[in-house]
This record gives structure tokens, sequence and C-alpha cells, in this order.
């Protein structure tokens, strides 16, 4: 099986439940509500990486290969993949497992770049440790 077929043997870095007021009026989740859910995961590995406060600068294209549903769980997992002075790129992949089922389907895939800042805002060099 490829990776698309599988999700990755870690455990996700947000594991959550899709709820009612998370959908559009056709009863999918909003697209939105994902994004914003695989923005935490890459937050969340951004913040451990710099050490400290960052911020999303950018997102690449988001292909959204099948809807998400109310009682979905929802798996995130987010993983380093560049890591730059000041900025870093984390890859997030979103998958979906229906209520009373083992199969989970790959629902969309991104990368969020971020960037460190201090207290006041400004970029600051990443220290690697």
């Amino acid at each position: 099986m490829s990776r698309e077929d599988q999700p990755p043997s870690e455990s996700p870095t947000i594991r959550t439940v899709a709820m009612p007021a998370d959908t559009n009026p056709s009863g999918d989740i909003f697209g939105g509500w994902v994004m914003s859910q695989m923005d935490l995961a890459a937050g969340s590995v951004a913040a451990r990486t710099s050490g400290g406060r960052s911020a999303t600068i950018a997102v690449d294209a988001m292909i959204f290969h099948r809807p998400i549903k109310v009682g979905d769980e929802v798996s995130l997992y987010a993983s380093l993949v560049r890591l730059g002075r000041t900025s870093m790129t984390i890859h997030v992949d979103a998958w979906r497992r229906p209520r009373a089922t083992e199969a989970s389907e790959k629902v969309t895939e991104a990368n969020f770049t971020f960037v460190a800042l201090d207290e006041q805002g400004r970029p600051v060099p990443i220290a690697v440790s």
C-alpha cells in the first residue's frame, strides 16, 4: 500500500471529532474548519521547533479529495519538512475515519510556512539545538 492508502504510523499531532456546528448547509464539514485544524497542528510543531512564538505566513494549495461528515474522527499529522533561518515549513496530512469503522481516508494535505517571532512580532532566528 502507498502512503496515500494508509495514515502515517506515528501518533497524530491532533485528533478531533467533526461536530454539527462545523457544517455547511449540505451537512459536510466546512473546508475552513479543516484548514483551521491543520493550522493548529502545524502551529504546534512550529512552536516546538522555534521554542516560542510563531505565525503562519503562507499555506500552499489545498485540494479536498473527499468530504468529512459529522461524527468523523479527524486525525492531523504534522511534520517539519524545511527549516530556514527564521522560517519553517510544516507538512500536514488530514485523514478521516467514519464512525464505527477502522478504515481511514486521506482528506487533504498542505504545507504551512511559519516564521519565528520575538516579543515585538519581528522575525527572529530559530535556535537549532
